[in-house]
């Protein structure tokens, strides 16, 4: 018997596009797309948080308004500074803070602690940042109330550069976004890097100008005007001072606002990076 042969050439077998910027950048938009599921989730962890509380969400409020106050009545008389004027330095400080450190903290942990939710439910990995970044701006609105008491007491020189804080905290919330992809990625294969930043966002906040003011160190000798130059290493501190600066009617130089809009650019390059390169393993960490 004669055998047949085939002059078709068998097709190449398809490649997966899992780890293609394509994938990355479509991952993202529908996550986005999906605005009613985050909005939901993001809204009963503050409600499953202060589930059969009092004053429920308020808490957020009060336990802010309590250290602010109580931080800046202590250091502002240890610093012998105007209360008028350093209570409002203080409490600003601590509420932007907060919404940079709880962005790192719960950022890291956001594919971990929903793992019984990415199992189960067929969404973008996007999905749970955008979840973890909306909790924050709620969490964010209830301290605003801390803002209007401190500024009705001791009422700042405002003037129109009020509105700068404005983009100001859209960068944040950018930041919080990219933040919280890349160490959550990472958390979630290396569970020992969210130990880490809990460690180093605690000796950060000592390092930067919250309960403590640069005035001490510009006001002083040349070799204490060298320390601010190493407190400006700090990226934290511009974070601050394109917020926390209009809203005290102070001018702020152009060039914090460059270092953080470059840290932004950076952080998302590397956010869509881990994006392409590990988000289909998310699922397989967790």
């Amino acid at each position: 018997m004669s055998s047949v042969v085939s002059d078709e050439v068998p097709a190449a077998p398809q490649v997966s596009d899992s780890r293609t910027m394509r994938r990355a950048v479509k991952d993202l938009s529908e996550g986005l797309r999906t605005s009613e599921l985050w909005l939901h989730l993001g809204w009963q962890d503050i409600k499953q948080r202060y589930r059969r509380s009092v004053l429920g969400p308020l808490w957020i409020t009060v336990a802010t308004g309590v250290t602010a106050v109580a931080m800046g009545l202590l250091y502002g008389e240890l610093f012998g500074m105007d209360i008028k004027v350093f209570l409002p330095y203080v409490a600003l400080g601590f509420i932007f803070w907060n919404f940079i450190q709880s962005s790192i903290l719960e950022g890291s942990a956001v594919f971990s602690s929903n793992e019984g939710l990415i199992k189960q439910l067929p969404a973008p990995v996007s999905v749970h940042v955008y979840r973890v970044v909306w909790r924050q701006l709620i969490i964010f609105a209830h301290n605003i109330v801390i803002i209007a008491i401190i500024f009705a007491i001791f009422p700042p020189p405002l003037s129109w550069t009020v509105l700068l804080v404005i983009p100001g905290i859209c960068l944040f919330v950018l930041n919080a976004l990219w933040v919280s992809i890349v160490f959550g990625i990472l958390s979630t294969r290396f569970r020992d890097i969210g130990q880490l930043l809990t460690t180093v966002v605690q000796l950060v906040f000592f390092m930067t100008p919250i309960i403590w003011s640069t005035q001490s160190l510009t006001s002083a000798t040349g070799e204490e005007s060298s320390r601010l130059k190493i407190v400006e290493l700090n990226p934290m501190f511009h974070y601050l001072e394109i917020t926390r600066g209009p809203l005290l009617g102070e001018s702020v130089q152009f060039y914090h606002w460059a270092i953080v809009i470059g840290c932004t650019v950076v952080g998302w390059v590397m956010a869509m990076l881990v994006m392409r390169n590990y988000r289909a393993r998310v699922a397989y960490w967790v």
